[in-house]
């Protein structure tokens, strides 16, 4: 898991992508005014929203949180919808704690 490791480091080092998954521990604190139900994820217009930044920008930032699988995705009509990976989380957590 060292690969995997290093790229959710490298997900975490950007303090936008570490208060995304913030919010997405939360999303009923976060999103209340969500349409669609929680249970499903935060749709990706919401976060960008939140953040302040280009939806581009928080595509992007999505992506690699995607890609380190610390957040999952799906597709429900037009909308993405995020939520977080817990179990890669916690993995994540357990391998930090034996590793440091």
């Amino acid at each position: 898991m060292p690969d995997e490791l290093d790229e959710i480091i490298k997900a975490l080092a950007h303090p936008l992508r570490r208060e995304i998954l913030q919010w997405l521990k939360e999303p009923e604190r976060n999103f209340p005014d969500q349409e669609h139900p929680l249970s499903i994820g935060v749709c990706a217009g919401q976060i960008d929203q939140r953040a302040g930044f280009s939806q581009s920008t928080v595509s992007a930032h999505l992506a690699t949180l995607q890609r380190a699988g610390l957040v999952t995705s799906r597709k429900v009509g037009q909308w993405h919808f995020f939520k977080r990976n817990e179990d890669t989380i916690q993995t994540f957590l357990q391998r930090l704690q034996q590793e440091l």
